[in-house]
């Protein structure tokens, strides 16, 4: 270890840390290839040849010219996903229209009768349209 100065370690530390950094985003702009729809499949392949074969120069041209789209198809990818987990959260929760929400309804029409504002009768009968 005496013959490997301290800077020398800090300048391999770093080419390492870019090293990592730079297949993080190799992956990302090859998973990108494969999600973009807009994308067929000589294009795709055109791509992926020139980011394996000249992998440092392609993934620059890459960024280069699809980088603004590939920000915005991250971004519609996102909002899908929330999208989609507020939708599992409501139905989940009963309060989208599933099976949960007679209870709540008939809840209201109870607290509705107790308060006075309608009648027994009117509370049958919206009790038998919810229950049917």
């Amino acid at each position: 270890m005496d013959d490997y100065p301290l800077l020398n370690l800090f300048w391999t530390m770093l080419w390492f840390f870019l090293w990592i950094v730079w297949l993080f985003l190799l992956f990302k702009v090859v998973g990108d290839i494969f999600r973009d729809h807009e994308l067929h499949g000589w294009a795709k392949a055109g791509w992926v040849v020139l980011v394996i074969v000249l992998p440092y120069v392609g993934v620059l041209i890459y960024l280069i010219v699809r980088g603004k789209s590939m920000g915005k198809r991250d971004l519609q990818a996102a909002q899908d996903r929330d999208a989609a987990f507020k939708a599992y959260v409501r139905d989940a929760a009963g309060s989208g229209g599933g099976g949960g929400s007679g209870v709540n309804d008939l809840a209201r029409l109870a607290e509705l009768k107790e308060r006075g504002v309608i009648s027994d009768d009117d509370f049958q009968k919206a009790k038998e349209k919810l229950l049917a």
